[in-house]
């Protein structure tokens, strides 16, 4: 286990983030029940430790710097990627995690109560029957559905200013001629994860 903390706090190191030692226990704790879960119900096909601390941690952890709103709402969550290690980051702010798999949201609920973490919220439900208490400052997916499903499922919940945030591998140049016109992409960032050598991007998409 030394070695995955080592890995962890080196990817750390190399995205420039500022991590307690209670935060990376906290990320560590997640990743050893995603393991232990992960045997019986199949939430994620990553089973190698090393390889999850880079494309699940880590990757979640490399959009960070954009993490600047306060209440985030994190779509097709699944095992709780990128919303577990964000909420993990960011004490202050509050995450919902929703996903209309049953079996992935036992596991999340399991996780929030063993990590305490008094910032998550559990839904399990298609996202287009969702009916969230206020809307989000901020929508989060990875790898979750194509930018135009993401804009048709999302948008109702999303307030006036708020924004998209779509966790994308190659840049989806061709899903962008899809987007609805009163949506607009206002950043695109390439991000650079830790021993991960695929491409990354996260594209912010808001109202034109």
């Amino acid at each position: 286990m030394d070695g995955i903390r080592q890995e962890l706090q080196n990817g750390i190191a190399a995205l420039k983030l500022v991590v307690s030692d209670q935060q990376c226990n906290l990320l560590i704790d997640y990743l050893n029940l995603l393991q232990k879960w992960n045997r019986a119900y199949n939430l994620t096909a990553i089973r190698d430790p090393r390889a999850m601390v880079s494309k699940h941690l880590l990757d979640s952890l490399s959009i960070a710097p954009y993490i600047t709103a306060e209440r985030w709402l994190d779509v097709g969550t699944g095992a709780g990627l990128p919303g577990i290690p964000l909420a993990i980051l960011f004490p202050e702010k509050q995450f919902a995690l929703l996903d209309s798999n049953g079996k992935k949201t036992r596991f999340l609920i399991e996780a929030r109560q063993q990590l305490k973490l008094h910032n998550v919220s559990i839904h399990s439900e298609r996202v287009e029957l969702f009916q969230p208490d206020a809307l989000y400052d901020g929508i989060l997916s990875r790898a979750f559905a194509s930018l135009l499903d993401m804009v048709n499922g999302c948008e109702n919940h999303l307030k006036p200013d708020g924004c998209l945030y779509a966790m994308k591998g190659v840049f989806p140049e061709s899903e962008l001629s899809q987007l609805p016109k009163h949506f607009i992409v206002e950043h695109s960032y390439s991000l650079s994860v830790p021993n991960v050598h695929e491409a990354r991007h996260l594209l912010v998409l808001a109202r034109g």
